[in-house]
């Protein structure tokens, strides 16, 4: 595989600006940037790829690219998707600039690693041409459909664990797909494409789930079946016993883009990129190899293929994942914006490293050959560095989605075997609180959450029914009549109250009775 290291150039402050096109690659490369060196018109479509944001093009699409520039996979580029109004403004942004883009790894010591992605060559939006996605997505070239629709996008009931049948786009959807009409939804795209390919005797695509979602790839296999199967039982069985859903384990901690990155850009290399992607330099992937019509040599680009990602699934999320949600609420009502900010406490790092130890670890079957402690090491200082200025309210966001699936099944596991839930109850606390809607000024917190309007109202009871948050069972299940759990719920929910975000930290970190 091709370096991707290109340490970024002394400033070029009032330097002339460059724009990001393919005409202009050579130039880039004076500017300090690494550029492909492939030829791209060379490069056909072998991926659509749905959710096209931040996280795919610093993840996927450079483990594409990777590929390409060793000489491999130029019959595996990505063409891009997008279903959501949303989307549009991906598919100008990078139509704009033949579909390149920058990606920069900031190191925590301020260096900087640029270069330019060439392996996405075309994006689709649904609404503009329905049709001709979905003629896409029948071609026999098209031979993985990979996904980042963010937890919430598989439709799942937290609780329940089964496909959301009542959703107005779903119930739409079912509906045109019975009619022979055109989809609009990426559960519609999927099995509409199936369903076509099924009858001209094609050989069906994989569906790669990339999302951060326990079992992901049986997760989409659920709930692409589901819908299939509103629409036709005998074809929700043929995906079932012809289609192939890999699961995976992603890992890279990858912020928004902000107008701050678009001007660091600029003013270090010259080079103007509308929507560049940061990231951390950081980088997993573990990937089971179960694909329905061939696949990329990922294996040569730092993957790791493997029978069975189950165990590093769960290390990941039950620790990196449920680690920042432990971090998000607490900093955000302790005034904090960042997460560096917030690791700067010298108690956030202890309190968050007590959960690891104490209730994340003993959740996790065994790990040969993983190191826990130092992931544990590498963990906190991968939140701690000040260069990502990754965001508690990203971190924070759609809680509802993201705690039942990444911290509640440490909590059932440590339940069931007698290990510890203390720290995790008080995450859920500091939800609950959060939830309210202001932090500990009176400043208002925007929750992005698809539940935030009923989470904030019964949110707004706790007063009079401290354990209101935690009987929402669609969130909870039960816990709401554990005591073992609900005693240290009730604990920090009292003192998040009473004494404050960073005190409550401060005590647990330094296990004090709250």
């Amino acid at each position: 595989m091709t370096s991707s290291a290109a340490v970024s150039p002394e400033p070029r402050r009032g330097g002339p600006t460059l724009a990001l096109s393919a005409e202009n690659l050579s130039a880039l490369s004076d500017c300090g940037i690494t550029v492909p060196t492939y030829d791209r018109s060379t490069v056909t479509p072998g991926i659509v790829h749905f959710g096209v944001g931040g996280f795919h093009r610093a993840h996927m699409a450079m483990v594409v690219d990777d590929l390409m520039e060793s000489g491999l996979a130029t019959d595996w580029g990505i063409v891009g998707a997008g279903v959501l109004p949303h989307d549009a403004a991906m598919r100008d942004a990078l139509a704009g600039q033949d579909h390149l883009y920058t990606l920069t790894l900031k190191h925590p010591d301020g260096a900087r690693e640029r270069r330019v992605i060439g392996s996405i060559i075309d994006y689709r939006f649904g609404p503009d041409d329905p049709a001709g996605l979905l003629d896409l997505l029948t071609d026999p070239a098209i031979r993985i459909v990979s996904l980042t629709v963010t937890e919430g996008g598989y439709n799942v009931n937290p609780v329940t664990g089964e496909f959301i049948t009542d959703e107005p786009a779903i119930v739409a959807d079912v509906e045109a797909l019975r009619a022979g009409e055109l989809p609009s939804t990426v559960f519609g795209y999927v099995v509409s494409a199936l369903r076509a390919r099924r009858d001209a005797g094609l050989a069906p695509f994989t569906v790669q789930s990339c999302d951060n979602i326990s079992e992901n790839g049986e997760v989409a296999a659920k709930m692409f079946s589901a819908f299939a199967r509103l629409v036709d039982a005998e074809l929700a069985d043929w995906i079932g016993a012809n289609v192939a859903f890999p699961n995976s384990m992603v890992d890279r901690i990858t912020p928004a883009t902000t107008d701050d990155d678009r001007a660091d850009l600029l003013t270090d290399t010259g080079v103007q990129d509308a929507w560049p992607v940061v990231a951390e330099p950081f980088f997993q992937w573990v990937l089971q190899d179960v694909f329905t019509s061939g696949r990329p040599p990922y294996e040569q680009a730092r993957v790791q293929v493997v029978d069975d990602v189950q165990p590093y699934e769960h290390m990941k999320l039950r620790l990196l994942n449920s680690g920042h949600q432990g971090l998000a609420y607490f900093g955000l009502l302790g005034g904090y914006t960042f997460a560096h900010e917030a690791m700067a406490n010298p108690d956030f790092p202890i309190y968050l490293r007590r959960y690891m130890d104490e209730e994340g670890t003993p959740s996790l079957a065994p790990l040969p050959g993983i190191d826990l402690d130092a992931y544990k090491d590498s963990l906190i200082e991968r939140f701690s560095n000040p260069e990502i200025r990754d965001t508690l309210a990203r971190l924070g966001a759609e809680s509802s989605d993201r705690i039942p699936k990444w911290l509640l099944p440490v909590v059932k596991d440590n339940l069931a075997s007698g290990h510890p839930v203390d720290v995790a109850a008080a995450i859920c606390a500091s939800w609950a609180r959060y939830a309210e809607g202001h932090d500990e000024t009176g400043g208002r917190f925007t929750i992005v959450d698809r539940y935030s309007d009923r989470l904030q109202e019964v949110a707004g009871t706790q007063n009079d029914d401290p354990l209101a948050f935690l009987r929402q069972e669609q969130f909870f299940g039960g816990l709401a009549q554990e005591p073992r759990f609900t005693e240290p719920y009730l604990a920090a929910l009292t003192s998040l109250h009473e004494r404050g975000a960073k005190e409550t930290v401060r005590r647990l970190a330094a296990h004090e009775e709250l």
